[in-house]
């Protein structure tokens, strides 16, 4: 009886708890897991077929603009504001001085069309993630990423070039070439 239970318990949680939602104000072909948390809402604007997976913390209260067809996968940290310098440097005062410390760092984040964020990951305030570009699992991204670039790393470093994999995936699938020029602009 018991294995009975559990087995109805896991299916009903899966079936309520973690379905994917279709639908957003603009993007009526995206889905954000119910189980990603994004804080600071009114300054998301989120661009139509875009993935948003389970278990993520979006900040988007200093601007986060998450273009078409951005896949962010599980476990993502995107943060807009950083108060760990601020507290440290300011310590106790921290509690009285009020509005913005030396040391607080707010800015906003954009990841271009295309782009994919991998497991583990954290973008830090400021942060652009280029157009057709990878962040790779457990990477973290400050500063830029240009547009098609393979990042890895704690900070992310380029490791290479999203064109390169696309062209060999575009020469089996010829088919394909003129909708892929048509968001990113190259003809391979």
């Amino acid at each position: 009886m018991r294995v009975f239970i559990n087995r109805l318990r896991r299916r009903l949680v899966r079936l309520l708890g973690f379905r994917m939602l279709f639908g957003e104000a603009g993007a009526p072909h995206s889905r954000i897991a119910p189980s990603t948390c994004i804080e600071g809402e009114a300054g998301l604007q989120l661009g139509d077929h875009v993935f948003i997976g389970q278990f993520n913390f979006i900040d988007a209260g200093a601007g986060l603009v998450i273009e078409e067809g951005v896949q962010i996968a599980n476990f993502c940290s995107i943060v807009t504001h950083s108060t760990h310098n601020a507290l440290r440097v300011n310590g106790r005062r921290s509690a009285t001085l009020g509005g913005e410390l030396p040391g607080y760092r707010k800015a906003a984040i954009r990841l271009g069309a295309y782009s994919f964020v991998g497991p583990h990951s954290l973008i830090e305030p400021g942060a652009v993630l280029g157009k057709g570009a990878m962040l790779c699992a457990y990477s973290q991204l400050r500063g830029e990423a240009p547009d098609f670039a393979i990042m890895a790393g704690q900070p992310a470093r380029q490791v290479g070039d999203t064109r390169e994999r696309d062209a060999a995936l575009l020469a089996r699938h010829p088919e394909l070439r003129e909708a892929y020029a048509a968001w990113s602009g190259v003809r391979l």
